[in-house]
This record gives C-alpha cells, sequence and structure tokens, in this order.
C-alpha cells in the first residue's frame, strides 16, 4: 500500500466476464423438498452443488435422505483428512457425486466451476458458520459458474445475510456494467477429465503436507499437565480465535463446545 501510496484497485472484473451469483432468501419451511428440486435441475444440466449444514448430525442426516432419493452424493467432515477432501472434490468435479454435503468447505483451495448452486441451510443463526465473512466466503463457491446462484434458507434476514447479499449485489453490478461496455459474455472455464485430473495433483500434494503440518503442531500443541482448568481454557479460547480468523469455523465450533463444556465443569 505503501508503494502505491494509497492507489488501491478491487478485484472485481474477471477474465471470463464471470458475474457473482445471485442470491435468494427461502422459508426453512420445506427446505428440503425445495433443495432437492434445485439440485434434480442442476443435475439436467451436469452442474453440481454444494449444501452446507451447521451441525455434523444435520450433515448425516441430509446425506441420508439425499441418498435414499437416489442422489449421487458426498459428504465431508472433519475427521476426514485433507487427502481424503482432495479425491472427494475431484470426484464431484469429475461427476462421481452430483451433490457435496458438509459443514465447513472453505478450507479446500479448488476452484470448482462445475458448482452452480450454493444452498445454505439455517443462514440465518448466528455463529462462525453464517458470520458475514463466512457467507461471503461461501458465497464466492458460486461465482465460478455462468448459472451461479445461491440460496440462503432462512426465516429472517440476519445482519451477516444482509451485508452479503448487499456486497454481492454491488459487486454483480459493476461486473455487469464492464460486460456490457465491453461486450463481454459470461463463460465458465470447464476442463477435462485429464486437466482435471492434472489441477488436482497440485491440491493432492499440498494436502500430504498440511497433514504432515497438521500432525506436527498437535504435538507443539500438547497441553501441559500442570495447567489448570481455567489456564486449559485459556488457551482453548486463543485456538479457538486463531481458527475463525483462518476460516476453520467447523474447528473453531469444536472449540467452542469444550470450552463451555470445560465452563460447566468449573462452575
Amino acid at each position: 500500500i505503501e508503494r502505491s501510496k494509497g492507489l488501491v484497485v478491487e478485484q472485481i472484473i474477471r477474465p471470463t466476464g464471470l458475474l457473482d451469483p445471485v442470491i435468494e432468501v427461502r422459508p426453512t419451511d420445506g427446505q428440503i423438498d425445495d433443495l432437492i428440486e434445485e439440485i434434480r435441475l442442476r443435475i439436467e444440466k451436469g452442474e453440481r452443488v454444494l449444501a452446507l449444514t451447521l451441525t455434523k448430525r444435520m450433515s448425516e442426516d441430509l446425506t441420508d435422505y439425499l441418498k435414499g432419493m437416489n442422489i449421487n452424493v458426498a459428504y465431508i467432515h472433519s475427521e476426514i483428512d485433507s487427502l481424503e477432501r482432495v479425491d472427494i472434490l475431484r470426484d464431484l468435479r469429475l461427476a462421481e457425486h452430483d451433490v457435496l454435503v458438509g459443514i465447513n468447505l472453505l478450507r479446500e483451495g479448488l476452484d470448482l466451476p462445475e458448482v452452480s448452486l450454493v444452498a445454505i441451510l439455517d443462514a440465518d443463526k448466528e455463529g462462525f458458520l453464517r458470520s458475514e465473512v463466512a457467507l461471503l466466503q461461501i458465497a464466492g463457491r458460486a461465482a465460478r459458474n455462468a448459472n451461479g446462484k445461491v440460496i440462503f434458507y432462512g426465516d429472517r434476514i440476519s445482519a451477516a445475510m444482509e451485508v452479503t447479499m448487499r456486497e454481492t449485489s454491488r459487486r454483480r453490478q459493476v461486473q455487469e456494467d464492464y460486460n456490457r461496455e465491453h461486450g463481454v459474455t459470461p463463460t465458465t472455464v470447464y476442463k477435462t477429465v485429464e486437466e482435471i485430473i492434472e489441477s488436482t495433483k497440485i491440491a493432492d500434494m499440498h494436502a500430504r503436507y498440511k497433514t504432515s503440518k497438521s500432525q506436527e503442531d498437535d504435538v507443539r500443541m500438547e497441553v501441559p499437565d500442570s495447567f489448570s482448568e481455567l489456564e486449559l481454557i485459556g488457551r482453548l479460547e486463543e485456538q479457538m480465535k486463531d481458527a475463525a480468523s483462518r476460516l476453520e469455523f467447523e474447528k473453531a465450533a469444536q472449540l467452542r463446545d469444550k470450552i463451555l463444556k470445560l465452563k460447566g465443569k468449573i462452575s
């Protein structure tokens, strides 16, 4: 910023002309039936869907229900290591799965141009997983497809939802104006099977390093036996804030639950 003398330019315009996704808010009543209808529309077009829930139990139940409706669905959760996550995402792109269900799908660094719909259940709830930053990042998962769309399922519009919709609408307007002025047509960049496999090799290598480093970090973060419960709570709160700052909201939520459990024991 010092070298640019304060001249900062937003990276809003994409060479492909792709727009930030349209965001719709729909009620929770009948949300699963509505979601299934939207999923089937995407399957007919050869596109993919991301569905985000708030808890592991909700993800498991939704996955089981979708399987029962003969929908090819996969489920990612915190207990799946980085290597397996890369495999699941690769299979999603290769159409082995049509839908991916999860709690936090922000930690994957892969672009997913095949994904045209991101459905967020309980979008109006408060917390790490539905914060302004999280919703903006999640909505961006649908920005690599010309048909990109985000559905917020909720019975009210939270402050985080309002900010996300306003900012996305602003960015979309800038993009539309630019495309109109320069005659650009939004185009999804699809890759061949070979290109997808090749591109995920890098993510695979990164995942191997990340898994190894994670194991090292776990060793370093072992809590001394001399720690009191209050000191342990303090350490966990530090880890929780750190996880949230790195967009690892699922991990942050797990740490929060541990903290609440410890506080309950000493109260």
